[in-house]
């Protein structure tokens, strides 16, 4: 594999970059804390989806310091609609770990901030290269995508032993002293002109020598799996309203998906069994209540990254017990006009909206 060619276009790439740049606000003030928090971000979500939850996130915790006073539950909130909430946890935890190991400081040593929760050899990467400098090559799913198809790799991507091969690839093809610059470069590339479909090969700064645009067989590069079809879940989910109290609602437990999240208690519906019955079954489970079914509120669909749901929501009124955490998750009542101060799933949001909305 010649990676001379690659090399000799690098100048050509960082021109273009610094024409064609996007402006992020996360590019105005470098620093630390601001990439790292963009990273995370940007792990499982695109730049234009991310960029009005960093924005709302800066104005929520300005600064490291403000971050490291924050509760978990302030971050989940502040992270509220951005998925993939673990995310949101890791920042917490390492934000914790700041406070105490490192004096409210953001560590500098690429060592400790690998060590840092959520953070693994890309994040650090793009953390140490952006805001430090320092010589490290990222490798992300766009920057995969422009080596696989420059040098037509006839690898599978998805594979820890390709992406290692790549790893190694790009650490030669990094530019020493401009790594930060050199990164952005080829990430950008790869998301505004070597995109998965409709590749701008035409416009590209490196195209002269890019073996499956001379071999017409872009679009066959890279290698991957084949995607499954997501299993669709159908979900039941009970309002239960005090006049006195508010509404009823639980926490997930910290340890499943969405975990620390608030919800209305309920859950997946089972073979042959109805959507009303399953909320009976779930909230006795759950909470050892027992329930009757009032009026339906709606339904709401939802995607998930590896499912989708489809959740149904009733009015309910408790008949027997009190309400009891079964498998020690919290629960509480909430008056609807404070019940948005708490984070909440994106589809519990639809179930509030409908309640503040009425039809």
């Amino acid at each position: 594999m010649n990676l001379e060619s690659f090399k000799k276009s690098n100048n050509d790439l960082l021109n273009w970059f610094n024409d064609n740049r996007r402006a992020m606000p996360w590019r105005k003030n470098p620093s630390l804390y601001r990439v790292w928090i963009s990273e995370i971000m940007l792990q499982q979500t695109k730049v234009d989806q991310a960029t009005p939850f960093f924005n709302k996130w800066i104005k929520t915790f300005p600064t490291l310091k403000s971050l490291t006073n924050a509760s978990e539950q302030q971050i989940l909130k502040a992270w509220e609609g951005l998925g993939y909430y673990s995310r949101a946890r890791n920042i917490y935890k390492s934000a914790q770990i700041i406070k105490k190991q490192y004096k409210g400081r953001f560590p500098r040593d690429p060592s400790a901030i690998e060590s840092l929760p959520g953070i693994g050899a890309y994040t650090k990467a793009a953390i140490c290269s952006i805001s430090l400098n320092l010589d490290f090559a990222v490798l992300d799913g766009n920057v995969m995508r422009v080596l696989a198809r420059y040098f037509c790799i006839e690898k599978n991507i998805d594979k820890s032993k390709t992406q290692r091969f790549l790893q190694n690839i790009i650490d030669e093809l990094l530019p020493k002293g401009r790594a930060g610059e050199f990164n952005e470069a080829i990430m950008e590339l790869g998301a505004l002109i070597c995109k998965p479909n409709n590749p701008k090969c035409y416009t590209c700064p490196i195209k002269k020598n890019c073996k499956s645009r001379i071999s017409d067989k872009v679009l066959s590069y890279p290698l991957k799996n084949k995607k499954n079809k997501i299993p669709h879940l159908i979900v039941g989910a009970a309002v239960i309203k005090d006049p006195k109290k508010g509404f009823l609602i639980a926490q997930r437990n910290k340890n499943k998906m969405l975990g620390g999240l608030w919800e209305f208690p309920g859950g997946k519906k089972e073979k042959n069994e109805s959507i009303k019955e399953c909320i009976i079954r779930e909230l006795k489970e759950e909470l050892n209540i027992k329930i009757n079914i009032g009026s339906k509120i709606s339904k709401f669909n939802h995607v998930y990254s590896h499912f989708s749901i489809e959740l149904h929501a009733y009015h309910a009124d408790i008949l027997e017990g009190r309400p009891k955490g079964m498998e020690g998750q919290l629960f509480k009542w909430v008056k609807l006009k404070d019940i948005k101060k708490l984070p909440y799933s994106k589809v519990d949001l639809k179930i509030i909206d409908a309640l503040e909305n009425p039809k």
